[in-house]
């Protein structure tokens, strides 16, 4: 039998949002095939009865639950699902080491380990299980969507595709051999400092403070992970940020690869003026199938879709799974 690791979880309500009275909050853990412990917190309605339609979420990347994902699990709960937040492996509270380290591969899973549980849950309906993916977990959720046939409808917000990001750069400026070989070369050098040092160097989260200069997608995150806006001890970009080597697989194992053979249902939701829309727009064209839709905000910038509830389109995603989870 697999040993769980031993996590250690807040009981205070941490959140970068606040605690609805609509719906019963807990702490679960479950594991995922590579044996690591994720954390989640789960969220259901109250007086639920019967089996309930259930929603996997995670994101966005280089976050933790008690942000974003939080906050999309808690207002779904509230429209009738049964809902998770988990944190990814490596990060928040979920086990794994190093940590602060990413993977398309474990990343992917994490989101299969999640309808595992939700699969067993007494309250759950086994045949109606969805998931939504925020930033760059909206990626992976597409990618567990191309593989796992249980995820009957994914929600992909705000989404990046990292390993797209990583190897080509924004809006791929930096698609050649020449660009990719260095940043193989510097992710290479610093291996040898790492293993050296006995320890992974930190990437530094959002910068703080602001360069004057910066570009409006990092005030854009700098106005969501270093304010009161969304600010939260445990999140690797409002702190020390991801181990530098983490680029080092999304160089070299593109995701996506088979999103064009995904049967169930997928809904993209982006915001018109965000840096990242060119993901949604470039992976929708690519799906097949009357049963995904492309969905734009008029105005939003990226992390809108993040904690503005007056932006996030709640009653579109509860159309849509009510629909798609039957």
């Amino acid at each position: 039998m697999m040993m769980k690791e031993q996590l250690n979880l807040t009981k205070d309500w941490d959140k970068t949002f606040p605690q609805s009275e609509k719906v019963n909050h807990s702490k679960v853990t479950f594991h995922n095939r590579y044996g690591i412990t994720l954390a989640a917190d789960m969220y259901v309605p109250k007086n639920a009865e019967g089996k309930l339609a259930a929603i996997a979420v995670s994101g966005p990347f280089g976050a933790v639950k008690e942000q974003a994902s939080g906050l999309y699990a808690q207002t779904m709960a509230e429209r009738g699902f049964l809902t998770i937040a988990f944190d990814p492996s490596f990060t928040g509270e979920s086990g794994g080491t190093p940590r602060y380290v990413a993977s398309p591969d474990i990343n992917t899973e994490d989101f299969q380990a999640a309808v595992d549980f939700l699969s067993v849950q007494d309250m759950a309906d086994p045949d109606k299980i969805g998931i939504i993916g925020i930033c760059g977990w909206g990626g992976m959720a597409l990618n567990a969507a191309s593989i796992d046939t249980r995820i009957k409808a994914t929600v992909a917000s705000t989404m990046y595709d990292m390993s797209r990001v990583n190897a080509k750069g924004y809006f791929d400026s930096e698609d050649t051999e020449k660009a990719r070989y260095e940043k193989r070369k510097a992710l290479n050098a610093q291996r040898i400092t790492d293993y050296k040092n006995g320890e992974y160097a930190l990437a530094g989260g959002v910068a703080d403070p602001l360069p004057e200069d910066a570009p409006f997608f990092v005030k854009d995150y700098y106005d969501y992970y270093k304010t009161d806006r969304g600010y939260h001890a445990r999140s690797l970009n409002s702190n020390g940020g991801w181990n530098i080597t983490s680029s080092l697989s999304f160089l070299n194992m593109p995701i996506l690869q088979y999103s064009q053979e995904i049967r169930n249902a997928v809904l993209l939701i982006h915001g018109e003026k965000a840096h990242s829309c060119y993901f949604s727009r470039d992976a929708f064209k690519k799906l097949e199938g009357d049963n995904k839709e492309l969905m734009i905000i008029p105005g939003a910038v990226h992390t809108d879709l993040y904690d503005r509830t007056d932006v996030i389109p709640f009653d579109k995603m509860t159309e849509f799974f009510k629909k798609y989870l039957v």
